[in-house]
């Protein structure tokens, strides 16, 4: 699958594979180019990508988000959320 590609005018500032690489790119450019990141939230192409990888329901968790600290603070959320279902999942199939 195609990585994300978080693009500044024609400059590559960030590459993610997976959603941890995501929340880790989202969270050192929310400090060194924040415009980028909202940019990308606002035009919906973290929410489509997302959709490629099979992310939905992190993608409609970011639908229609366009604030960095917002973002990061949903993919935190689903995490707890899919690492809790994980954990559910294994303690009932013993």
């Amino acid at each position: 699958m195609e990585p994300f590609y978080f693009k500044s005018y024609n400059r590559t500032v960030g590459i993610a594979h997976d959603v941890n690489e995501l929340e880790k790119e989202i969270e050192r450019l929310g400090k060194e180019d924040p415009a980028c990141v909202e940019w990308h939230l606002e035009e919906g192409h973290i929410v489509a990508w997302l959709n490629y990888i099979g992310e939905r329901g992190l993608a409609e968790m970011l639908r229609g988000v366009s604030d960095v600290k917002e973002s990061l603070a949903r993919i935190r959320e689903f995490k707890a959320l899919k690492s809790r279902q994980r954990k559910k999942t294994r303690y009932y199939n013993i």
